[in-house]
């Protein structure tokens, strides 16, 4: 931000920033008033909490606050590349080798095929949304309108963090794949400091520049971001096309002859772990507000890099049983060590290049998705509003870009890999989980239309929906190899789906594209992820209740009160052009 005076009139400090750009709010602007909305905390909570904003405001009056309008460059070409560059990272390299030994065997293959069908239903509840509204913030802005501020905020504040621990984990795998090629151990190429603890000893300067050069990137321009991704991704997906030839050359296949050694049950558990190979896509969902026609673009887009990356998948995990003996796959360094067994040592070079570009990709759409997160929840002054500025020249949010990438290189910089890991991924299902639950409400119900037997209905059908799609997830949690549970809790979830299917009133219809098959796929889009999320680490848990208890107080003491005021300040905008517009109606009248 440029120096000089600010809007008020007040000198900035050298920075070029003053108080006015992180808290223009009338609750802070003295001690008094910040007092004063403190004792109207009560109130105002309870005029936050539930509140629901409109599309219209989202797509019009919100995004208004930043200034100057993102450019619209993007088309369907662009969305599939930065859907395939976002989501297919090193996970590939990593990820299959611990699935298939522990868990499925050679049926890593129908593991792959199950993850990522219950990635594509959320893929399809995120299009509806996105074509709909077009706009930065992606699943806080859905969430939103949908479900509220406060569960909006919440689920933006857990995915932002989440955010962060994989940007500083990707670029930390960066530097280790980087010495690979050169065939030195990963803490060679960084510093040791033995006066800091442990985990956080080895400090990583690669990972930190990375990170820049990759923000340099995505501020200078989208379609410029977009044009370096394609690139990078391209070259990506010829390693993976040397790894399938090599794969079908030398292969052997009598490795499938056990194909399931641990049953179902082991088929699902590599599911669960399988599906983190498939995040990432909701960060492209945050390019909305850049595509030239969302109506056509973003369909293809998503829908279409998805179903690319479930082929992909497939192929390359059954390329790798093809190759060697799922009992004998290396758990860390899966394709490496299984080419070295056929006598290709030299092959891990391309393996190692292949998850390089995978994980600059990655970096890429990681940096662009945060920002624009960050961006639009500045426009609702939930986060300072300096973040929602778009640069005039560029088009792109700049600071938010950069504060972000400050952020990733800061963690990177210090953290272990072992800590980050540590850290990731429930709350990436808790998003899916919500925006499905959400369409389901955006089908289902309109403030002021639906009528009170229709919403009744509809939030009993939804507590079924909920109560017993935790209780199957639960039930599967505590190991339980019965089916007297599933007998119980299926049924109910069908009868939930079925009676929300029949007896409520659909309220509203997608004006361009929508999800087929609705309730059931919503519905079974939540069901799945909650699912998941039952095979998700205790350590996840304990960091989502501690990050969300650090949230809950930014927002009780900043974020209710910031948002609070700009709201009342948009509504009293709203109100005297609604009243400006009545006058000038009715003086046209007269004058008639």
């Amino acid at each position: 931000m440029e120096g000089g005076e600010n809007e008020n009139g007040g000198k900035k400090r050298g920075c070029g920033c003053s108080k006015q750009d992180f808290l223009p709010e009338e609750s802070f602007q003295s001690c008094r008033s910040y007092l004063n909305a403190l004792c109207n905390t009560k109130s105002r909570l309870r005029d936050r909490l539930l509140a629901r904003s409109a599309d219209h405001m989202e797509l019009h009056e919100i995004r208004g606050r930043s200034q100057h309008e993102m450019k619209k460059r993007l088309n369907w070409w662009d969305i599939i590349w930065f859907g395939i560059g976002a989501v297919m990272g090193s996970g590939i390299f990593v990820l299959t080798g611990e699935a298939a030994r522990n868990h499925s065997g050679p049926a890593v293959v129908v593991s792959y095929l199950i993850s990522g069908m219950t990635a594509l239903l959320s893929v399809l509840c995120y299009t509806e949304f996105c074509v709909e509204l077009p706009v930065a913030g992606g699943s806080f802005t859905y969430l939103r309108v949908e479900l509220g501020d406060f569960v909006a905020y919440i689920a933006a504040g857990n995915i932002l963090f989440e955010y962060v621990v994989a940007g500083a984990s990707v670029a930390r795998s960066w530097t280790s794949y980087l010495a690979t090629l050169f065939n030195h151990d990963p803490n060679s190429f960084r510093f040791h400091a033995s006066s800091f603890p442990e985990d956080y000893s080895h400090l990583d300067p690669i990972a930190a520049v990375v990170s820049l050069l990759i923000c340099i990137t995505a501020c200078m321009s989208t379609k410029g971001s977009s044009r370096f991704n394609s690139i990078a991704t391209i070259v990506h997906l010829l390693v993976l096309l040397f790894i399938l030839i090599v794969g079908l050359t030398k292969g052997n296949p009598q490795h499938f002859s056990n194909f399931a050694p641990n049953g179902i049950r082991g088929i699902l558990k590599a599911s669960s772990i399988l599906f983190f190979a498939y995040v990432g896509f909701d960060g492209v969902a945050t390019l909305g507000e850049e595509v030239k026609n969302p109506g056509r673009d973003i369909p293809i887009g998503l829908i279409g890099s998805m179903l690319i990356i479930i082929l992909l998948y497939c192929l390359l995990s059954a390329t790798l049983i093809l190759i060697q003996p799922y009992y004998q796959i290396d758990v860390n360094a899966p394709f490496t060590l299984a080419f070295q067994a056929i006598g290709l040592k030299w092959a891990k070079y391309i393996v190692a290049l292949g998850a390089l570009k995978g994980m600059t990709t990655v970096l890429l759409a990681n940096i662009l998705g945060q920002a624009r997160y960050f961006t639009h929840i500045g426009r609702t002054h939930m986060a300072p509003p300096f973040l929602a500025t778009v640069n005039e020249k560029t088009r792109t949010p700049v600071n938010a870009t950069v504060v972000m990438t400050l952020v990733n290189s800061i963690v990177g910089f210090f953290t272990s890999l072992d800590v980050l890991a540590n850290l990731l991924s429930l709350t990436t299902l808790l998003i899916f989980s919500l925006v499905a639950l959400a369409l389901l409400v955006r089908r289902y119900y309109v403030g002021g239309e639906t009528t009170s037997s229709n919403r009744n209905k509809l939030i009993l059908f939804l507590m079924l929906i909920i109560g017993s799609s935790i209780a199957t997830a639960v039930y599967w949690a505590i190991g339980k190899n019965g089916w007297i549970g599933y007998a119980v809790t299926v049924p109910i979830w069908f009868i939930a789906t079925l009676g929300l299917n029949l007896m409520v009133k659909e309220a509203k219809k997608p004006k361009l594209w929508g999800v087929p098959l609705v309730p059931w796929l919503p519905s079974a889009s939540f069901a799945t992820n909650v699912f998941i999320m039952a095979s998700v680490d205790g350590a996840s848990y304990v960091r989502f209740g501690i990050w969300t208890l650090l949230l809950l107080l930014y927002y009780v003491f900043i974020a209710l009160h910031a948002s609070y005021d700009a709201a009342k300040e948009t509504t009293d905008t709203t109100s005297a052009a609604t009243a400006t517009c009545l006058e000038d109606g009715g003086a046209s009248q007269l004058h008639h």
